[in-house]
């Protein structure tokens, strides 16, 4: 690690800012991540109900997490379409940056023992993983969902899918005003060459550890969690980074998207001195006048 590296790490370590550390731990690789400044923007940019804050959360701290096994900032997205109340939840992570939104930000359901009933607002679907890499197409993976509750279901994911023996922990910590108390998540992938032996310590660990969202309230930083993870095994901590929430939508991307409308649809869009359009992942809006609409609906004559 540089020292620029290290003098970043502590800032962010001294000021409470998310980061992502990962680490070798035997023959493992452990991610975690405090996602809490992050998801706290996105229930404000959203106003998201306690229960839509707690699956956007997880969902966006699980792209984080599996982003950080990609190369050269390439990019990880996430869509959970279940039956649920809460519609789909879709997350995009690449490198430190991340996003998402929900179907219907509004959804509430009673606690399951409790806790948020994430799985009851998801229901029963499927769970769909794209990898952005540099020079190649998107590779994308579904398998279905098992509860809803989505860190298995990514786990269960990335061994169906992916060949992946890994295991997921997400978690927020909402307050009953609706402020984002904490949150973020680990992710433990199994290198080709690990044993049992290492399995089992790693897994008698994981059982004994705290939720991830209590330990990152109680002010546990991610490369702590990590040894508690790894007690009893070697833990090489490699690097952190901040993480923070970005979106690269603008005006000409939703542009682009008008275009691709239907004729008739950009007609009647025609008729009002006016049309908005709001970008889902951050609520930008952009506005477009008559004139512009027009121009539209001509080329797509032409």
């Amino acid at each position: 690690m540089t020292e620029d590296k290290i003098k970043l790490t502590k800032e962010n370590f001294r000021s409470g800012k998310d980061i992502l550390t990962r680490a070798t731990v035997g023959d493992v690789r452990i991610y975690v991540a405090r996602t809490t400044r992050l998801v706290r923007r996105l229930s404000v940019n959203h106003h998201t109900s306690h229960l839509a804050t707690a699956a956007l959360g997880r969902a966006v701290t699980g792209a984080l997490l599996l982003a950080a096994t990609m190369k050269n900032n390439e990019g990880v997205g996430i869509k959970i379409a279940g039956d649920g109340p809460i519609g789909q939840v879709i997350a995009e992570a690449q490198g430190g940056t991340a996003r998402g939104y929900v179907g219907n930000p509004d959804v509430f359901l009673p606690p399951k023992n409790g806790h948020f009933d994430v799985g009851g607002a998801v229901g029963t679907g499927t769970i769909s993983v794209t990898r952005y890499t540099e020079g190649m197409k998107p590779f994308t993976g579904t398998a279905s969902l098992v509860d809803g509750e989505i860190a298995d279901d990514l786990t269960n994911y990335l061994w169906t899918s992916e060949q992946t023996p890994s295991s997921v922990a997400l978690g927020v910590l909402v307050t009953p005003e609706g402020a984002v108390q904490a949150a973020g998540g680990w992710f433990i992938q199994c290198l080709p060459d690990c044993g049992e032996e290492v399995l089992d310590k790693l897994d008698r660990n994981v059982r004994q550890t705290p939720y991830v969202s209590s330990l990152i309230d109680m002010g546990f930083e991610p490369g702590r969690i990590i040894r508690m993870l790894g007690k009893g095994l070697p833990v090489d901590i490699l690097d952190s980074y901040p993480l923070q929430f970005a979106c690269n939508c603008s005006r000409e991307k939703i542009e682009g998207v008008l275009r691709t409308l239907p004729e008739k649809e950009l007609e009647a869009m025609a008729e009002d001195e006016v049309t908005e359009a709001t970008c889902p992942y951050c609520n930008a809006r952009y506005t477009f006048s008559r004139e512009e609409i027009r121009s539209l609906v001509d080329k797509a004559e032409k």
